[in-house]
């Protein structure tokens, strides 16, 4: 009897499919998926409009992207964190950042090759690993500070480490990792041979004092790192998936050679509308971030209300909320009823662990700030029945 391959017999439908439903279903508020209720800027809109209408750019890009974008990426990085990077053979477009890492686990990971995930994750990362027939390597955060443990950091390197997975500013937790900590993977990573595909997607959401250190910088990093971003989060354009991938060409090389035969390109006119944001003027990141500053104090004030304890995100727009003083049950259970009786949506924490680590986010989940003031302040309203 024909079936469906054994690689995806343990993934299910992403959680924020099924909280989406749930949300809609049930008209609640959804501070559930990391995407904004809001658009883009409009003269972002704008440059996208008129290459879709220049007639230049709407059959396919080149495959590493369009020569503007690559460009741009290459321009971002040496004007915000001095890097160096090859415009012809150290960029490549990819469909998102989530294709950029799926790419990158084909292009540089070999079957067998053992993969150091820190826990929670974003859900993606594990199914890409699984699919690339490597060996995901769990190294929890501990709550409340979500940090990691040092030696359970350096007992997760072995012969077989390949590669490391990296995001911070971090999805779900908050966390942006300090100088120290990356000091610490980099000097493991370097001890072992190994790469890191860092995720720095949230780069330009970070709230003071907090500073973005790109893994990239640090010493003897640079040849042993790809970064992946996107432009989804920092122009607000998630359904555009517009991301890319650079580095040294010797790794981009295996990243483009995988990406060409997952997308091949990507849409056109939005390379060029993203090439013309990467160069938007400073006032422009500052603005972005007091937006959200905003929206992150509105966001506590409504957990404060509400009776749940939480954890101060340092970057990214979510934050993770403790409810074990409210309800008494799992994560999933928690989202079920906060979206049915209370008419919030949120994700719950299981699907960013792995089963043998689950327990230690237990009693936490996650809600995504990035919405207009008014949700958010629609948020406290109902989540005052928490409290009461």
């Amino acid at each position: 009897m024909s079936t469906f391959a054994h690689r995806v017999e343990t993934f299910g439908t992403t959680i924020f499919t099924e909280i989406n439903t749930l949300a809609q279903r049930y008209g609640a508020l959804n501070l559930g998926q990391g995407k904004p209720d809001f658009d883009a800027p409009h003269d972002v809109i704008t440059h996208l409009v008129q290459a879709a209408q220049a007639g230049l750019y709407n059959q396919y890009a080149p495959g590493a992207g369009t020569v503007a974008l690559r460009q741009a990426v290459v321009d971002h990085a040496a004007r915000f964190y001095q890097l160096d990077i090859n415009p012809q053979n150290g960029v490549v477009v990819t469909a998102g950042a989530t294709e950029g890492i799926f790419s990158a686990l084909l292009g540089l990971v070999d079957p067998g090759d053992e993969v150091i995930v820190i826990e929670p994750y974003f859900d993606s990362y594990v199914p890409n690993i699984i699919m690339a027939n490597a060996i995901p390597v769990y190294v929890p955060l501990h709550p409340p500070t979500w940090t990691f443990d040092t030696d359970e950091l350096r007992s997760a390197f072995s012969k077989k480490t390949r590669a490391l997975l990296l995001n911070s500013p971090h999805n779900p937790t908050g966390r942006v990792f300090s100088r120290r900590e990356l000091a610490l993977i980099a000097q493991l990573c370097i001890e072992h041979d190994v790469t890191v595909i860092a995720d720095e997607v949230y780069e330009h959401l970070l709230f003071a004092p907090a500073q973005h250190i790109p893994m990239a910088t640090l010493p003897g990093m640079f040849e042993r790192t790809v970064t992946v971003s996107s432009g989804g989060k920092s122009f607000s354009t998630t359904g555009w998936k517009v991301g890319w991938v650079y580095g040294p060409p010797e790794l981009v090389e295996g990243v483009a050679r995988a990406h060409q035969f997952v997308t091949f390109a990507v849409h056109h006119p939005s390379q060029q509308a993203i090439a013309y944001a990467l160069g938007l003027p400073e006032t422009y990141y500052e603005a972005y971030q007091a937006m959200y500053h905003t929206k992150r104090e509105l966001m506590l004030c409504a957990l404060e209300s509400s009776g749940l304890q939480y954890c101060i995100p340092e970057g990214a727009f979510y934050v993770l909320a403790d409810y074990t003083s409210v309800f008494s049950g799992t994560s999933m259970e928690f989202t079920n009823y906060l979206i049915k009786e209370v008419g919030v949506a949120c994700i719950p924490v299981e699907p960013f662990y792995t089963p043998q680590h689950v327990d230690i986010g237990y009693g936490y989940i996650r809600f995504a700030f990035c919405k207009s003031d008014e949700l958010l302040r629609q948020t406290q309203e109902r989540l005052l029945k928490l409290h009461k």
